[in-house]
């Protein structure tokens, strides 16, 4: 294999066809001669000085136009890393911006990528931290990723099917949604190449074979076309395009035949204006038939990476079907460059125009935005790859709005989806559909290009049947979020009559309860800052209005049960409780709230069975007052306690096995577990074993973060 010997001259070279500016052509070599100087005595595996490495990044990068300062992080991206230079040092030296780009793609570097799930969850989060501040991090990285690939035939045959497959799952799709093609596609095929050399090679092969009589065929549809185009005197430009040998082994793999590709004989017309693109595509249309269903305007519905460009496939010279893409030169430039090319460092762009490109790439960064939203959201591992693959990475489909906003969604979306991404308020008062002019259920799959207007009404709200509707975890989660907030609202509201209740009951004013220094004895006491918390508590079964009325009025000495001061410790049964003033005595465990190491409690005298322990916001103790009496947990434990859950999931699924795995891994036994509803989702009963109030707390946590549990809660019966 032919190694890399290119030099700081040819670098220098392409720096000049397009930067300009003296001072920023003198920071690209400084950055140049320092990496030199630090990588010195450093070796790559194809044998290579190491300063070849940055200084082929930098290459791959002037073919794309980026501006000097990205240049120089591709000269120094690994200087941090693997040299002995400072972060002060390198400050100084080279400015903050430039700091943050190399700061970016070492700590990308410092992944393991993997295409397990949980590297591949912690890498898109990486991109997102670097993507938030500057997309240039990622383009650097997506260079010194083609470089790698480029020199892999020094890496062993394991290392090079690795690699490659992490360029197919992560760097060649963001390099097409950055809408870079130059890139993505040497990606792409250099992956094909390692991953399944016999099929590479035989599409190669089989491309040169034809070249000869493909490239007649394509020339006398050329001039074919040049002379159409020179009568009705539209200047333009007819250029070939490059075989992507990845591109045809997907349509192969689809079943298609080799003879039956289109793009093999393709041509790419470039004209001066916009309306230019539509007068060439009339006249072509007009002497060439074109292939049902082969047309697509990208020009007035552009791709979310910026890409425009009229396509169409006719049938030329002697029957052969021709792609034939038409653009003007600056669409060809973003097709070829992407968002790279909007840092192109031009001087006679004008501040005007630089303005306006830097607010173009502003609104096509909207993918990133989304892996953004989605990393932010609550979500397991797999549930973020998967959706970053669905959602983002995925073909889509592009809607209209009314007033004709383009609104991407993934493939399978439905009104509600739509609704969701205009607006939460918009999804939450849905009431119909109506696309294109037609009324839709809400389960609708939505198809590139329909028009769509939602219904609402203020007093609408959302159906938990919404859940098996929507294909988006954006929507999925604001329908859970709207239930969640209305479930606490309810309780607030039952929790507030039930203290009221309360004080009536015991004859203590409203006025006097809620005067401000008992409120904030209250909060205090609870650790909680509103009267909101505090029916919260209330309504949930957190505490018992008793419980809370007697923060602030301690009951009547008669009303109180009398508990005696000296506390001694009993030995029946290897209790853990301790009661006060008795000794020696029958104690259970009430199986109503079901007590663990840790509750606060509290002791009821039974008739002749001894004491029985509560829960302190056990809502039996509303009418067990009288008789209760203080208990306190022992310092020796020496027991475990049985618990019950209510578990509830969005899902009618059957997860008993995933549930069981993932407490069994906490060490708790599981005595019982049933389904105890099936409406409209999965909820279940489960009774466990566990040592004390942290190790259930560790349960409940865990339990809660598998994605399809919606809550986990104790139960009192």
């Amino acid at each position: 294999m032919k190694k890399d010997t290119i030099t700081i001259d040819d670098l220098m070279d392409k720096v000049d066809t397009y930067i300009k500016n003296p001072k920023a052509r003198q920071k690209i070599l400084e950055s140049y001669y320092y990496a030199k100087e630090k990588h010195a005595g450093q070796y790559r595996k194809s044998g290579e000085e190491y300063i070849t490495h940055p200084l082929n990044v930098a290459l791959i990068l002037t073919s794309i136009y980026a501006d000097p300062e990205c240049l120089q992080a591709a000269l120094l991206h690994d200087v941090l890393e693997d040299t002995d230079a400072t972060e002060e040092e390198f400050k100084e030296k080279f400015g903050l911006t430039v700091y943050r780009l190399v700061d970016g793609v070492t700590k990308l570097g410092r992944l393991h990528f993997s295409t397990d799930n949980e590297y591949l969850v912690e890498y898109y989060k990486k991109i997102i931290v670097g993507m938030s501040e500057d997309v240039r991090v990622i383009i650097v990285k997506l260079a010194d990723r083609l470089h790698n690939m480029r020199t892999l035939w020094a890496m062993p045959r394991e290392k090079q099917k690795k690699k490659s497959k992490e360029v197919l799952e992560i760097f060649a799709p963001l390099a097409h949604h950055l809408g870079i093609h130059k890139i993505k596609s040497e990606l792409e095929d250099l992956s094909l190449r390692y991953l399944k050399p016999t099929v590479f090679y035989d599409i190669a092969d089989k491309l040169n074979k034809t070249k000869a009589e493909r490239d007649t065929t394509v020339y006398e549809m050329q001039e074919e076309v040049s002379n159409l185009l020179n009568e009705h005197h539209i200047p333009h430009q007819i250029k070939g395009r490059a075989k992507c040998i990845y591109s045809i082994y997907n349509k192969l793999d689809k079943g298609k035949k080799f003879s039956d590709i289109y793009d093999l004989l393709a041509i790419r017309i470039l004209v001066d204006t916009e309306q230019d693109c539509y007068l060439a595509l009339g006249l072509i249309h007009s002497k060439f038939r074109p292939l049902p269903k082969r047309f697509k305007d990208y020009i007035a519905m552009p791709k979310p990476n910026m890409y425009q460009s009229l396509h169409t496939t006719v049938f030329g010279i002697d029957g052969y079907l021709f792609e034939i893409q038409i653009r003007t030169y600056e669409m060809d430039e973003v097709a070829e460059n992407g968002i790279a090319s909007h840092w192109a460092y031009k001087e006679n762009g004008g501040s005007k125009k630089a303005a306006n490109l830097q607010s173009t790439t502003s609104q096509k960064l909207q993918f990133f935005k989304e892996i953004m939203e989605l990393s932010n959201e609550k979500m397991s591992s797999e549930e973020f790859v998967s959706s970053v693959k669905d959602e983002v990475l995925n073909n889509n489909i592009y809607v209209f709005t009314p007033k004709g906003d383009v609104i991407e969604l993934p493939i399978g979306s439905t009104p509600l989806d739509f609704a969701y991404k205009v607006h939460s308020k918009v999804g939450d008062t849905t009431v119909g559909a109506i696309v294109n002019n037609n009324i839709v259920p809400l389960d609708y799959e939505l198809k590139s290009n329909d028009i769509v207007k939602i219904n609402t009404n203020k007093s609408a709200h959302p159906s938990s049947e919404w859940l098996n509707i929507v294909k988006t975890t954006g929507a999925r989660n604001k329908i859970k979020s709207y239930f969640s907030k209305n479930e606490k609202e309810v309780l607030i509201e039952r929790g507030k009559d039930t203290l009221e209740k309360e004080l009536r009951k015991r004859k203590i004013p409203n006025s006097e309860f809620y005067l401000d220094k008992n409120i904030k004895e209250v909060y205090k006491n609870l650790k909680i800052d509103n009267l909101d918390d505090l029916y919260y508590i209330v309504g949930s079964g957190k505490h018992t209005p008793n419980n809370i009325i007697n923060i602030v009025f301690a009951k009547k000495e008669e009303e109180k049960p009398k508990l005696l001061k000296n506390i001694v410790k009993i030995n029946d049964n290897n209790s853990d409780i301790i009661v006060a003033g008795i000794d020696k005595i029958k104690v259970s465990f009430a199986s109503c709230c079901k007590p663990v190491y840790g509750d606060d409690i509290v002791g009821y005298i039974t008739r002749g069975s001894g004491v029985s322990i509560h829960r302190s916001n056990c809502h039996n103790l509303a009418v067990l007052d009288d008789r209760c009496i203080e208990v306190t947990w022992s310092k020796d434990r020496s027991n475990k306690y049985y618990s019950d859950l209510l578990i509830r999931t969005d899902t009618l699924e059957n997860k008993l096995t995933d549930i069981t795995q993932s407490t069994s891994k906490l060490g708790v036994n599981i005595t019982s577990i049933k389904t105890v509803s099936r409406d409209e989702y999965a909820t279940y009963e489960m009774e466990v074993l566990i040592k004390d109030k942290e190790h259930l707390t560790k349960l409940l946590l865990d339990l809660n973060n598998l994605s399809y549990i919606t809550s986990v809660e104790r139960l009192m019966k």
